[in-house]
């Protein structure tokens, strides 16, 4: 078995559709970024690209690549699963925590497990997803950013994905 963990971080802006875990949240600003910024995704796929030793999500989908300007991160978690499956892991289990002083991220949860587990086709209950504020503290505080942490077990596995 072996863990990996995943952070990032997006400025908010106006202009943008807001995108976490791959849900669009009504809300007057979006995520700053080359892809969709969807935070959640991100920290999800580096926490599974560390416990697998394989480099991060910069390594494998850079921004300086016009292939993945506004890509969405469904399709980035997708092909990570499939790079965990070809290096013969299987994921055990994924928690997650999502960092925003506002919108109200509650109601969009339930449906942030299901996109991740549909995507890299495991159960529900294998994936954990939770919202915090700072109460008012630091940049999430400020409502100038959200942050995102991530933290995956994975094991070995001859499945294919």
């Amino acid at each position: 078995m072996r863990v990996g963990n995943g952070y990032d971080v997006h400025a908010l802006v106006a202009g943008r559709k807001l995108v976490l875990g791959g849900v669009e949240i009504d809300w007057h600003l979006g995520l700053e970024g080359h892809s969709d910024a969807d935070v959640l995704l991100h920290a999800v796929c580096d926490a599974l690209l560390g416990a697998a030793a394989i480099g991060d999500i910069g390594k494998h989908f850079p921004s300086s690549d016009d292939r993945f300007r506004n890509i969405d991160s469904r399709s980035i978690l997708q092909q990570v699963g499939r790079m965990l499956c070809s290096e013969c892991w299987q994921i055990n289990n994924i928690d997650a925590i999502l960092v925003a002083q506002r919108p109200q991220l509650s109601g969009y949860l339930p449906q942030m497990v299901e996109n991740i587990a549909g995507v890299l086709a495991i159960r529900p209950e294998q994936v954990s997803v939770k919202a915090t504020s700072t109460d008012r503290l630091g940049f999430a505080g400020r409502e100038e950013g959200i942050a995102a942490y991530a933290v995956a077990l994975i094991s070995e596995s001859g499945d294919q994905f």
